[in-house]
């Protein structure tokens, strides 16, 4: 079933309840990564367009049901205004008076941003009377939070209760389309690179993929936990000893189903590093067992081509998790090479949310890509083939 959309729908002089992510990073009152207010865009400027009268929700941060101004989205509602060239109204309370009557003085193709709605902890705990309260300041109700979809709160589930109709904007169509449609029928080959530290994070993401997937490339630390299942020596690396089995039977049901199953043949290693300071110690390349007292920290150069030559050959490509520690400038070099080898190659290029995004747009070619994800744990368990409770509540065509 395909969820209806705002094209769906007519919003001329209604007032449309949209659940945005407007989750930022701020430092000091300052956006410094607009990304997640540029997305959904399109969605506002269709809407205001059209004449609806746009009323705003979002959470920021964790402020734990407490009204803390380090997580006022106030700042939001001046960098959205600049953006969308036209006055965009701040209601200092997401519920009550205030709330009800700046919704209620809107006219047709003007915009509210509400506060924030985790000052509440009925949103995070999905309380129908706060719901309610959210719902009765809109006649339709849209969500174009996919970041958010996975959980069902107030502001993205238990508003369906009490509106109709119940739309998704572009950027969930989108995530629908590319995370869902492009990789449950992909153009083959599909290749899959999946990186990060944890097995245990993306064990049922893998175990979805090998279903679907040519061939998966592992990087990151969770690649030395695939090592330790194989008998080698890791050193000092990252690892979950504990996943040892639960990797092992991802390797014997890739074998299993003849999916290419790729770890690195190469590490560059480093006897210590300093996060906070960004410097590793002394490093070098190594083949085979890691020696104690050496940390994996990036794929070698051996892996790096193996890597670039599956991308080239590859018609689909989904991204999601960096290849080492490319937070640091000498660790980030196999991150960067399969960054520029997805971007640069002639495949439908997938960026699956999370690290990866912040890696693909510090490396310099997120513009290159086709789709880059919005959502972090949602488009996990997107992938993993989960039910996302903000998109389910919606409705279907």
């Amino acid at each position: 079933m395909a969820t209806k959309t705002i094209k769906d729908i007519d919003a001329k002089g209604k007032r449309v309840l949209v659940r945005v992510d407007f989750n930022v990073p701020l430092t000091d009152g300052v956006i410094t990564d607009d990304s997640r207010i540029v997305a959904v865009l399109p969605t506002l400027k269709h809407l205001l367009e059209q004449g609806g009268r746009v009323i705003l929700m979002s959470h920021l941060g964790r402020p734990k049901g407490e009204r803390k101004p380090e997580f006022s989205l106030a700042p939001v509602a001046e960098a959205l205004s600049d953006k969308l060239g036209q006055p965009v109204a701040f209601a200092g309370d997401c519920i009550g008076e205030e709330a009800e009557s700046a919704a209620e003085s809107l006219q047709d193709g003007e915009i509210l941003l509400l506060e924030n709605v985790r000052y509440y902890n009925e949103e995070t705990k999905n309380d129908p009377e706060f719901a309610k309260k959210l719902a009765s300041l809109g006649e339709v109700f849209v969500n174009d939070a996919f970041g958010t979809a996975h959980r069902a709160h107030a502001s993205t589930e238990g508003v369906t209760k009490f509106l109709s109709p119940c739309v998704c904007g572009f950027v969930i169509e989108k995530e629908l389309t590319f995370l869902g449609e492009k990789t449950s029928n992909p153009e083959r080959p599909f290749v899959v690179i999946l990186g990060g530290a944890k097995v245990s994070d993306k064990i049922t993401v893998i175990d979805a993929l090998l279903e679907k997937a040519d061939k998966i490339l592992i990087g990151g630390a969770m690649a030395y936990t695939f090592s330790l299942a194989q008998g080698e020596k890791i050193g000092d690396s990252l690892s979950e000893p504990d996943k040892v089995v639960t990797a092992q039977a991802a390797l014997d049901k890739a074998a299993a189903k003849g999916v290419e199953f790729l770890l690195p043949i190469d590490h560059f290693v480093c006897n210590s590093l300093d996060f906070g300071a960004g410097t590793l110690g002394e490093t070098k390349v190594i083949e085979g067992d890691i020696d104690d007292g050496w940390i994996g920290v990036d794929i070698g150069p051996k892996t790096i081509e193996l890597y670039k030559n599956a991308v080239r050959e590859a018609k689909t490509v989904l991204w999601n998790g960096p290849m080492g520690i490319f937070e640091i400038k000498d660790s980030s070099v196999g991150t960067f090479a399969v960054a520029e080898a997805v971007a640069e190659g002639e495949a439908l290029s997938i960026i699956g949310g999370g690290d990866s995004v912040k890696a693909i747009k510090k490396s310099g070619y997120s513009d290159k890509v086709d789709f880059m994800s919005t959502g972090g744990g949602a488009s996990l368990e997107f992938l993993e083939g989960k039910a996302l409770p903000g998109v389910v509540a919606l409705d279907q065509a």
